[in-house]
């Protein structure tokens, strides 16, 4: 079984003064809460215990959205990170969550949206052994973990922020490991900047031969959220496409919903209390079969 990590903890600096008094992780993205697309992404790969890990401040509000996860038919943990310190930390905060199973590791503030996402999120769920990552070509790689490859498309190393990037492909925040992560984790030292980089662990599975990088075609997006430039992006691209196709993005309701993890009637009493905004009057017309 794959176990899911969202990391929604951070100060969330890049974003003041909005996330002073915020968690980023709960700001709007056009009609929702930011984590509720990351959590649409495990679900898609068919991962039904999650953790999310946050900050003791926001534990409340977290659990205010869900609970347990049952309504959705699934199973949500939450932990706390008392100081963020890297995003390899979540594997340590994560240690008792995981126990002998492969995981999954997803960033709160990351949107994935695309025609073949599932298709992709399926088979990295179904791999086992080693460790998978996603990449995605941008304009301006040097702002991330790059990945550089052979001339047959080999992965031979990653560059955290490089000056002079060896390829266009970002790592993104979504990554699927096996049950050797935590032992990994373990391994991490602190950086320069005093953090537990999630780069060091990557690269122990590289120096074994272990670490395969799936590219995101042109057709796919990959949005990060984490500054006020972005975030307003990520909104104007949901709202853009929901409005010209009728149908929500990271919507957890409507997943739980046709992967027949909840029923007709749970989906109702999940709608009912939304029912005065547009997003409880879709979860209805789901049932009705008005937005099939």
């Amino acid at each position: 079984m794959r176990k899911g990590i969202l990391l929604a903890g951070g100060s969330g600096s890049r974003l003041y003064p909005l996330t002073k008094s915020v968690n980023k992780h709960l700001l709007q993205v056009y009609d929702k809460p930011m984590f509720y697309y990351p959590l649409s992404t495990l679900m898609l790969a068919d991962i039904r215990d999650i953790l999310i890990i946050t900050n003791k401040k926001d534990l409340n509000l977290f659990q205010s959205f869900f609970g347990n996860g049952t309504g959705l038919g699934i199973h949500i943990d939450y932990s706390i990170q008392d100081k963020p310190e890297g995003v390899a930390q979540s594997f340590l905060i994560g240690k008792d969550f995981i126990k002998d199973n492969s995981s999954a590791l997803i960033f709160g503030d990351n949107i994935f949206h695309g025609n073949e996402l599932i298709n992709q999120l399926n088979n990295m769920t179904n791999t086992n052994s080693g460790a998978i990552a996603l990449a995605y070509p941008v304009s301006d790689p040097e702002r991330y973990g790059v990945v550089e490859f052979t001339a047959d498309g080999q992965v031979i190393g990653i560059e955290e922020k490089p000056e002079r990037p060896k390829s266009r492909y970002a790592l993104t925040g979504l990554y699927f490991y096996d049950n050797t992560v935590l032992e990994k984790a373990l391994k991490v030292e602190r950086s320069t900047r005093g953090e537990l980089e999630i780069t060091d662990i990557n690269n122990q599975y590289l120096n074994k031969g272990k670490l395969k990088v799936e590219l995101m075609g042109r057709g796919m997006a990959w949005l990060d959220t984490g500054t006020c430039d972005s975030l307003y992006d990520a909104s104007s691209y949901i709202k853009t496409l929901q409005q010209r196709q009728g149908f929500k993005i990271g919507c957890p309701e409507e997943i739980a919903w046709r992967k027949g993890w909840i029923t007709d009637s749970e989906l109702t009493a999940l709608a009912l209390p939304l029912l005065k905004s547009g997003y409880g009057k879709y979860l209805i017309s789901l049932i009705e079969g008005t937005n099939n």
